[in-house]
């Protein structure tokens, strides 16, 4: 048992090399996906931040965890690119007439997501405190943003997969993500629910994004979170199972 789960850890450390290669040849996926957040940062909070009532008067503290949510479920739409390419191109076959782990290959994928969308919340990070982003957190709070949004990374990763295992048609393996980019603006993650019609603000409180989006705002202002932690993990850990489970089906009958 030890020496097949250290074969698997070896394989799955090639393959998430394999990926990343492809990535740092390509420096345009990390580009493009960092870009619009950025962009959208600097339009709320130097176009509509004066406009806009958080109660607070550094919005771009306020705006910083919805911004960093849209720029992963952005980069999780490049996983299901790569995935079906791979699938296109028989790359999975190949993989499978080794002697490798089988799954090893998929989580390559996965890996490769974490990795790549972590680089990109680093480069947003770094953008928002040249704007004035400033947080009071110690290290433990902000090793509790990391895990939650890795968690996020993961969750959304393996709704990617099953895209990308899935799909007829390039077009098809990115599409999933537009619905996901768009569940921030439902939120509180530009403006407080408070401000928003009592439907749209009941669809808004209950949905996975604001719990996520509020326990990293308290984290990071060091303020007490209460139970949207909570919420956010079991959100976060819900919806990574489920899509595992699907995604690993998917796998297996493409494979």
């Amino acid at each position: 048992m030890e020496t097949h789960n250290n074969h698997f850890l070896s394989d799955m450390g090639v393959m998430l090399g394999r990926s990343m290669r492809h990535i740092f040849r390509s420096m345009d996926t990390i580009i493009t996906v960092t870009i619009t957040p950025i962009a959208m940062m600097l339009l709320f909070v130097y176009v509509f931040g004066g406009a806009i009532q958080t109660g607070t008067d550094n919005y771009v503290n306020y705006l910083l965890p919805g911004i960093l949510l849209i720029a992963i479920a952005s980069g999780i739409a490049y996983t299901a690119y790569r995935l079906f390419m791979d699938m296109q191109r028989g790359i999975f076959e190949r993989f499978h007439s080794m002697p490798i782990a089988r799954s090893a290959a998929l989580w390559g994928h996965v890996l490769t997501s974490l990795v790549s969308n972590a680089i990109s919340v680093v480069i947003i990070i770094l953008v928002a405190l040249i704007m004035g982003f400033r947080s009071p957190a110690g290290v433990w709070s902000w090793l509790a943003v990391a895990g939650i949004l890795a968690l996020f990374t993961l969750a959304l990763t393996w709704i990617a997969a099953i895209a990308g295992l899935t799909a007829k048609s390039v077009d098809g393996a990115g599409a999933f993500s537009y619905p996901i980019i768009f569940l921030p603006f439902i939120s509180s993650a530009f403006v407080p629910t408070e401000s928003m019609p009592s439907v749209v603000r009941a669809f808004a409180e209950n949905q996975p994004v604001t719990s996520i989006v509020e326990a990293i705002r308290a984290l990071l202002s060091n303020q007490p979170v209460g139970n949207e932690i909570w919420i956010a993990l079991a959100w976060c850990i819900g919806i990574m199972l489920v899509a595992y489970i699907f995604a690993m089906r998917a796998y297996k009958n493409r494979a």
